[in-house]
């Protein structure tokens, strides 16, 4: 580290700008001493003035030197802002930010050290001059920090690159599961139309199996209906018949009393008798039938 507390060549690029400083500085005074110059020169030929004379004569030299001073120090801020936008501009490149610190700029021990710097550096004769004929502008050295800044620099772009590769593969897959989504998307569509066209299917057949059974049930219970009313009409005639036959038995037998008593004592008697006993025959014979 050189006096400044920065490295050698860091300090000669001081160097040089405090020489074009000091230059610029010396062309201010210059021109300054040339107003007082031109005021003796121009206006100071006579040997008394009035006071009204030499208040003008203050007057235009406080304008000019005031334009002068004024046009230098622009002159001098628009230059450092040059120069700080040539070491920002050269520290992007290599991916830094630099920072400032406004309030150092006034700090009197710092600044007394730079003028013990300025006043050792132009007026010890022993003192070799480190600036160069030509100084090539502000270009960063391949050792030290900068060999460390490249080998960072080199490490982010291979990995600026993984990431490159790994955000297109991220995006064909993303590619990939949209175009999965859109299918399933399809196929689940084409599913539930099938699904519906089914249930349709399915609750047509099942309104006429429906309408089926009701026909069934109505002709079940229309069968059972005449089924019942048969089996009336059959009771009624059986009931009928039953009366009619014990009618008929009772006249038999009525009959078979009179003709006893008629043909009791007679030969007829007996053969009507037969005649009774097969008319019992054929009775019986009815009877069984009428069981059946």
């Amino acid at each position: 580290q050189a006096e400044l507390g920065v490295n050698e060549h860091h300090q000669n690029e001081v160097v040089s700008y405090m020489r074009f400083a000091r230059f610029k500085r010396g062309m201010c005074l210059k021109t300054v001493d040339s107003c007082f110059q031109d005021l003796k020169d121009s206006r100071l030929v006579e040997e008394t003035f009035t006071v009204d004379e030499v208040i003008d004569m203050l007057d235009g030299l406080q304008s000019v030197v005031h334009s002068e001073v004024e046009s230098e120090l622009i002159n001098t801020t628009y230059t450092n802002v040059l120069l700080l936008r040539q070491l920002f501009s050269q520290a992007e490149k290599w991916y830094l930010k630099l920072q400032t610190d406004v309030s150092d700029l006034e700090n009197r021990e710092l600044l007394d050290q730079v003028a013990e710097f300025e006043k050792s550096e132009y007026t010890s004769s022993n003192k070799k001059s480190t600036a160069d004929p030509i100084k090539p502008k502000l270009a960063p050295l391949n050792e030290g920090g900068s060999e460390l800044l490249n080998k960072t620099v080199a490490y982010l772009q291979e990995e600026n690159d993984k990431l490159k590769t790994r955000l297109r593969t991220i995006e064909t897959q993303a590619t990939a599961a949209l175009d999965e989504k859109s299918k399933l998307e399809k196929s689940l569509r084409d599913l539930q139309m099938i699904q519906g066209d089914q249930k349709n299917n399915t609750n047509q057949d099942i309104t006429e199996l429906e309408n089926k059974v009701a026909a069934l049930k109505s002709q079940f219970e229309k069968t059972l209906n005449d089924t019942t009313a048969n089996q009336k009409f059959l009771e009624e005639d059986l009931v009928t018949t039953k009366h009619n036959l014990l009618k008929v038995q009772d006249q038999l037998s009525t009959a078979e009393k009179e003709l006893e008593k008629k043909f009791q004592q007679t030969a007829a008697y007996r053969n009507m008798k037969e005649i009774l006993t097969k008319k019992n025959e054929q009775i019986k014979d009815l009877r069984r039938r009428l069981s059946k």
